[in-house]
């Protein structure tokens, strides 16, 4: 697509948009009393307008039913957590027997490791990504400690090479084959938080199995941001929080993918909860686990179906909208934005911003991740007075991510006269007692 810096190709774009409704769908936050432009779904997504009226069905019910709301009202209970594995296998590539929804993300992240790390005398270490999401660093670190090993000799951490901000697959396939012979578990974000890189996981993936380890991706960055293919790709296991891209509420109920291979095996070690157990006895209360022989077996609890709503709601939008079609619009939306930066960077005389997000768009997903030189914490606060809601991470970057179910191009484009003016308030404010 050629694109042009203008507000007349902006809104020709949006005016071309098949899912330019998807907007109407979802609370757009205002600041300065008009809509803001927000561009934190990769932290936390957008409220669905019909999130409400799925909640108040279930608070509805609960009210009219009490405890018979397990087997009575519009959306029994008993069965709630069943609703999901259908739409959301579409999401990530998966059979629906290889999806449940459950728990939080970093108890997914630990039931999964308890399953797929068993480390052995000889084959006991982990390869990860370095500096990775502390939830992912603390739930690994404690998981080797948790086998009576050190971190430090156990827990491999890969970096980009000098000079640059993305890992490279072959560096990561280089890495897996040097310690093939003592390798236990590949272990990467889907999409790295930081960078907004999107790691190869197939070759990833392939590169672990001739290891002879286990890979898993956490998907944090992942689902419902870039296409996914977990079954074809034979990953061996995924986590995945929704409050991101899948909208579904801070703190919201998270989901687990387990390759078909490994859902049958009753005999997998596994931290068991009687919401796994075999679904025809469960309720006779005997002794001797019995796990579902699908992702349900690795389920703890009952649902909690107040946060399964806020769920469903968001997820039956994905199912409307389809995930080929959103990651069609992601990347024309994603490439204006690498667009107008390039452009607010070249009027920029000072060349103060470095984009650390790769270009290919098989590299990227929504995320752009934007490096400032000087003054970034400054730029993002004139950023946010003038209506734009970003996120920042220490020490010097502004993560901007452009979702395709909500954003606009008129939202790129006005973000990049924003961000040009910010440049040039910042310009003059002091630095220690400099101006730059």
């Amino acid at each position: 697509m050629r694109y042009e810096n203008s507000l007349e190709f902006a809104r020709q774009q949006d005016q071309e948009d098949t899912l330019k409704e998807f907007r109407k769908k979802f609370y757009i936050p205002i600041l300065g009393g008009k809509p803001s432009i927000y561009f934190t779904g990769n932290s936390l997504g957008l409220q669905p307008i019909s999130t409400q009226d799925y909640v108040n069905d279930f608070l509805q019910d609960w009210a009219n039913f009490g405890v018979e709301g397990h087997f009575h009202g519009k959306t029994p209970w008993l069965s709630y957590h069943e609703l999901f594995p259908e739409k959301l296998s579409k999401l990530v590539g998966a059979l629906p027997e290889e999806v449940i929804v459950m728990n939080q993300l970093t108890v997914n992240l630990h039931l999964l490791l308890i399953t797929f790390y068993r480390p052995s005398t000889k084959r006991y270490k982990i390869i990860c990504e370095g500096k990775a999401f502390p939830s992912d660093q603390y739930a690994l670190e404690s998981q080797v400690k948790l086998h009576g090993l050190k971190p430090d000799d156990t827990i491999i951490e890969l970096e980009p090479r000098e000079g640059e901000f993305s890992l490279r697959t072959e560096d990561i396939v280089e890495a897996i084959k040097r310690h093939s012979n003592e390798l236990a578990v590949v272990l990467f974000g889907g999409v790295n938080y930081y960078s907004g890189e999107v790691m190869d996981m197939k070759p990833i993936t392939h590169a672990a199995h001739e290891a002879g380890a286990y890979c898993g991706f956490d998907l944090a960055h992942a689902i419902g941001n870039i296409e996914l293919k977990l079954h074809e790709w034979e990953v061996d296991f995924a986590c995945w929080c929704s409050y991101k891209y899948l909208n579904s509420g801070p703190g919201g109920v998270a989901g687990a993918f387990i390759h078909e291979r490994f859902i049958s095996d009753s005999s997998l070690p596994r931290l068991a909860g009687w919401w796994g157990h075999e679904k025809a006895t469960r309720f006779q209360m005997e002794k001797g686990f019995k796990p579902i022989l699908t992702a349900e077996g690795w389920q703890l609890s009952n649902a909690p179906v107040l946060s399964m709503a806020a769920h469903r709601a968001s997820i039956d939008i994905f199912d409307e909208a389809g995930m080929g079609n959103l990651a069609i619009k992601s990347r024309k939306l994603t490439g204006y934005l690498f667009y107008i930066l390039d452009q607010v960077n070249e009027a920029d005389d000072s060349k103060n911003l470095t984009i650390i997000t790769p270009r290919n768009e098989n590299e990227h997903g929504c995320q752009v991740s934007i490096l400032v030189k000087k003054g970034g914490k400054e730029l993002f606060n004139e950023l946010q007075k003038n209506g734009v809601i970003a996120d920042w991470r220490e020490p010097d970057v502004i993560r901007i991510a452009p979702v395709p179910l909500y954003n606009t191009f008129e939202d790129v484009y006005k973000f990049g006269q924003i961000l040009k003016a910010g440049l040039n308030a910042v310009r003059h404010i002091p630095e220690g007692n400099k101006y730059w």
